[in-house]
């Protein structure tokens, strides 16, 4: 599998800390090896869209969808609580 980051991931990526940034690679490092990662909690998102969901940090979450041997990334962003 491989990751492709569309704009607005992108977008969004250079928004973040350095902190951030470093905790976004290594998720998405796991992401690749294993979609079940424990610490990726990654789960469904919106259904009828085929968006995924995926932890980041305990404040951030990036959005992806699976298309063939692609994650592309939608958007890194804060949860909301």
């Amino acid at each position: 599998m491989k990751i492709l980051m569309t704009r607005a991931a992108v977008r969004d990526y250079k928004g973040l800390t350095p902190r951030i940034r470093k905790s976004v690679a290594k998720q998405l490092d796991l992401l690749v090896g294993n979609l079940n990662h424990p610490s990726l909690k990654a789960k469904k998102y919106d259904e009828a869209n085929d968006v995924w969901q995926a932890r980041v940090t305990r404040s951030y979450r990036f959005h992806f969808k699976i298309e063939g041997d692609t994650y592309a990334i939608l958007r890194i962003m804060e949860h909301p609580k």
